[in-house]
């Protein structure tokens, strides 16, 4: 695969007049050869590893067919089409603690392929924030930012709380927006892959709003959060993750963080990620079980329920504004949606998902690689069609328990 992927490149530069260096973001995500680089980041970027430990939790259960249609758009589809229409590469679904469906429709997937999780990674760190306040090496999320990282005073940042980088209120920078030269996103893509600095992309980001009082999508704010959970912890990201969770949850493999070719390296707690769909899985097992697995709390209990806060008006679903979709709302870096369940999912651009609803006691993993970063009719499809099988199992176990 090694030649392909160069020769690939090779042809893209004489056509384009760019080099790989030039357009290596671009090229990581586009089809078809993101099949490949979602499931291959350590073979192009620095990384660390968030190491299993010696505990292991089997999944209980085993796949079966799921025979259910999902409506959409005035027509009916079977999750086939989902697969085909919004190019899924790993699905994985688990009923009341149990694996219940598995397929890996991906050209390079597999159980054992780790998967770029890209911003579903926001969830993650905040399950750790959850655990660093636990533990009481966070004081409290209403603790400024500059009393974990003073080298942010007199930046955009200075005056910005924890509570408003977990909900993405911190009222620093602009629309994340992919398809924009010189964006904030686009400027932090380009640092990570070596052209200028992390640090220097979050120091040099401008205010647009008061701490507190909108919502604005930011994978800038998520990595402050990460770098808050380091400083607090005296732990890299990768090592704090493997000591409280990852070593918890009895995972199939270890995960590992891409780290910034920019120097000093870093993990992007807003972003870098790579799992296996399993054990991302086993992590949707605790937020619909209350921080609980294999017996053991691991995130606590008010934690998780904070997942499901739905009462500020400015995250309430529907009101996020242009940063992001009408049918959800946002909490402690959660995209949480309207119903009684009290549904709540883990996002990724690119299609990735971990969707988890509490009340059917479902937990659903689709990874993906769509063409594009963002796609608001795939996206509404993927939401409709989980939904729809957490109702179908959630009234199949009604009918048998009758």
């Amino acid at each position: 695969m090694a030649d392909v992927t160069d020769q690939y490149l090779y042809r893209d530069a004489l056509t384009t007049g760019k080099s790989w260096w030039e357009r290596q973001g671009d090229l990581i995500m586009r089809r078809p050869f993101n099949e490949w680089t979602f499931t291959h980041m350590n073979r192009l970027l620095p990384t660390e590893r968030v190491s299993r430990g010696g505990f292991r939790f089997p999944l209980a259960g085993r796949s079966r067919p799921l025979a259910l249609t999902y409506r959409f758009d005035g027509r009916e589809y079977t999750l086939p089409d989902l697969h085909r229409r919004t190019f899924t590469t790993a699905f994985v679904v688990l009923h009341r603690g149990e694996l219940v469906h598995e397929t890996y429709p991906g050209t390079f997937a597999g159980p054992r392929a780790r998967f770029q999780l890209f911003s579903l990674s926001k969830s993650v760190t905040s399950m750790l924030i959850g655990i660093a306040l636990a533990e009481g090496a966070i004081g409290g999320l209403d603790d400024p930012v500059t009393d974990y990282r003073p080298d942010f005073a007199g930046t955009a940042y200075d005056g910005t709380t924890l509570a408003d980088l977990l909900d993405m209120s911190s009222g620093v920078g602009g629309l994340e927006k992919w398809d924009v030269p010189g964006a904030d996103i686009k400027r932090f893509e380009a640092a990570c892959l070596g052209r200028g600095t992390v640090l220097d992309v979050l120091r040099g980001a401008r205010r647009t709003a008061l701490p507190g009082a909108r919502f604005n999508y930011s994978t800038l704010d998520s990595q402050l959060l990460g770098w808050v959970l380091e400083a607090a912890t005296g732990r890299t990201l990768a090592r704090y993750a493997a000591e409280r969770l990852w070593s918890r949850i009895g995972a199939d493999r270890d995960a590992y963080y891409w780290l910034s070719r920019s120097r000093p390296r870093t993990a992007i707690g807003g972003g870098s990620l790579n799992a296996t769909a399993r054990d991302v899985a086993r992590l949707g097992l605790i937020m619909s079980h209350e921080g609980r697995i294999a017996g053991e709390q691991i995130v606590p209990r008010s934690w998780v329920r904070r997942t499901a806060v739905r009462n500020v008006p400015h995250l309430a679903v529907g009101a996020l504004g242009p940063s992001g979709y009408d049918h959800y709302g946002y909490a402690g870096q959660w995209w949480t949606l309207a119903g009684d369940h009290r549904a709540f999912a883990g996002l990724g651009v690119h299609g990735q998902y971990l969707f988890v609803d509490p009340v059917a006691d479902v937990v659903i993993v689709k990874t993906s690689a769509w063409p594009t970063e963002d796609d608001e009719p795939r996206d509404r499809e993927t939401i409709t069609a989980l939904s729809r099988i957490a109702e179908h199992l959630s009234a199949r176990s009604a009918v048998l328990t009758a």
